[in-house]
């Protein structure tokens, strides 16, 4: 289909893109436009101005902040995947990375525009809500932090108000004594994650003592299997703890999968995650 009708400008800082967005309620935002553009042609989204932040080099970036690494919210897929920073310190972000779509999607996609997407079966959210990460959220009104757990809010919506941006992403660096997985089922390549599970795991001598789990695809927004991990922190074994996966999940019934079967994958991958998480 032919998106409708939209004016466009090109931002030349993180100031001009707020004053474009302050000005037209109605606008949006295109970062790397692999989820816009589909949304624009179904006529899903209607904007009535595209602000291209594309350009904005400075919003590309992974840095090392101490306790922490910042991701720019403008870095692509392709240099998340391969930055040496997070492939040290947090290999979970940069393997998963590796898995978005395919390399035609991984070197215009950014990790920014997927997160405020706010797709419930994309793959780096869930991983960000694992890691217990913050998102910095600047608007007119200055700059905030949000953390990852309230920045989800729904199906395609997030934290970030109207005229507002996401600028960078707060990831913690995992220790030694840290494990991790993101594992997915999809039917096809490329496809969007049916059940996705990223398991974080600290571990004491091959022994499971605490886990962060989150699950892609199996409700409205990204989800924390909490019974998961009240159970590995009670002692369970990765199986004992996977039975608990789908607790408190909503999960869709649609062409990919039933919610029954959604709820399957849902326990089966999460043992599998934290199997390799503790391997």
């Amino acid at each position: 289909m032919i998106p409708a009708s939209f004016d466009y400008e090109v931002a030349e800082s993180v100031e001009h893109a707020l004053a474009l967005l302050g000005a037209d309620p109605d606008a949006k935002v295109l970062a790397g436009g692999h989820s816009l553009v589909p949304a624009l042609k179904l006529r899903v989204s209607r904007p009535s101005k595209l602000v291209d932040i594309g350009r904005l080099s400075d919003l590309a970036y992974v840095r090392d902040a101490g306790s922490q690494l910042a991701i720019g919210a403008l870095t692509r897929h392709a240099a998340v995947q391969g930055d040496p920073l997070l492939q040290e310190h947090c290999p979970i972000v940069s393997s998963t990375a590796g898995k978005v779509g395919d390399p035609q999607v991984r070197h215009r996609g950014t990790i920014g525009g997927s997160l405020a997407h706010g797709d419930p079966a994309s793959d780096l959210p869930a991983v960000i809500l694992a890691l217990d990460a913050e998102l910095v959220i600047v608007g007119a009104g200055g700059e905030r932090t949000v953390a990852a757990a309230d920045f989800f809010t729904g199906v395609f919506q997030t934290a970030v108000g109207p005229g507002e941006l996401l600028t960078e992403i707060r990831i913690p660096k995992l220790g030694d004594a840290t494990g991790w997985s993101y594992l997915k089922y999809h039917r096809r390549a490329q496809d969007w994650a049916t059940v996705g599970v990223a398991a974080i795991v600290h571990r004491d001598n091959g022994t499971a003592t605490s886990a962060s789990v989150a699950l892609t695809n199996m409700g409205g927004t990204t989800l924390r299997a909490a019974s998961v991990e009240a159970a590995v922190a009670a002692g369970s074994s990765p199986a004992e703890a996977a039975a608990h996966a789908a607790e408190g999940a909503e999960p869709a019934s649609d062409t990919a999968a039933s919610a029954e079967f959604r709820a399957h994958l849902a326990r089966v991958l999460t043992e599998r995650a934290l199997m390799e998480a503790l391997a």
